[in-house]
């Protein structure tokens, strides 16, 4: 009898303890906002050479993380992304320009924005106030012209020839394949700072009617950093 009311009193004091005994919880949402550098490579193709510019953008973010490794989270981003598509002209031999003629680089110019909307797979781990973690996901990258294309023609001096403006520029769609890695710091109970790397691979757009797209793959490298709230 005296076991079992030591045994009743026992789980007596264990369930009362158990509310304020604290619980394994591994979701957690956040949202964040991160600025970056967009750092895009040159391709070549179809007798053209295009050049991204190199440009500033920024990251919105809203990550779940579902158990202790794996989470998920959508983005959207948006830099300028001007392009210039480049080609080597050879006029024919006239009287106006007897052999040899040029040949002479013919460039055009196509402001332009870039959205990106992704949904990725975040696997990380939780260390002190610290969340390494990595990215891998795909999307949608559109490139919308924004402004006057400008078409200029250069010598083999590097002497401008001519500069008028230029039409026929369109919106172009592509699929983006999404990978990076980085890292949270927290630095008070609900609010961090996000430092990550991600990277895009994604088919050159074709922007104007001018000149094909080289359609190469393109890669583009996008260090940033950024503060997270969690909740």
């Amino acid at each position: 009898m005296r076991i079992q009311r030591v045994q009743t009193a026992f789980v007596l004091a264990a369930a009362s303890l158990a509310p304020s005994l604290p619980h394994p919880s591994f979701a957690q949402t956040s949202v964040s906002a991160s600025l970056y550098g967009a750092f895009n490579g040159t391709t070549n193709g179809n007798g053209t050479e295009q050049s991204p510019a190199n440009q500033a953008g920024g990251l919105l973010e809203i990550r779940h993380i579902s158990n202790p490794i794996l989470g998920f989270e959508a983005t959207y981003s948006f830099n300028r992304a001007d392009q210039t598509y480049n080609t080597t002209i050879y006029p024919p031999v006239s009287n106006s320009c007897p052999s040899p003629c040029g040949p002479y680089l013919e460039s055009l110019r196509v402001p332009a924005n870039a959205h990106e909307v992704t949904a990725d797979y975040v696997p990380s781990v939780h260390i002190a106030n610290f969340r390494p973690f990595g990215v891998l996901g795909v999307g949608l990258l559109f490139n919308v012209p924004s402004g006057n294309q400008t078409l200029t023609q250069t010598n083999g001096a590097g002497v401008q020839i001519s500069s008028s403006p230029s039409t026929g520029a369109s919106t172009a769609t592509k699929p983006v394949y999404v990978y990076g890695a980085g890292l949270d710091w927290g630095i008070l109970p609900h609010i961090g700072l996000r430092f990550q790397y991600r990277g895009n691979l994604f088919q050159a757009p074709n922007l104007t009617k001018t000149y094909s797209s080289t359609n190469a793959f393109t890669h583009t490298a996008e260090p940033m950093i950024g503060v997270y709230f969690h909740f």
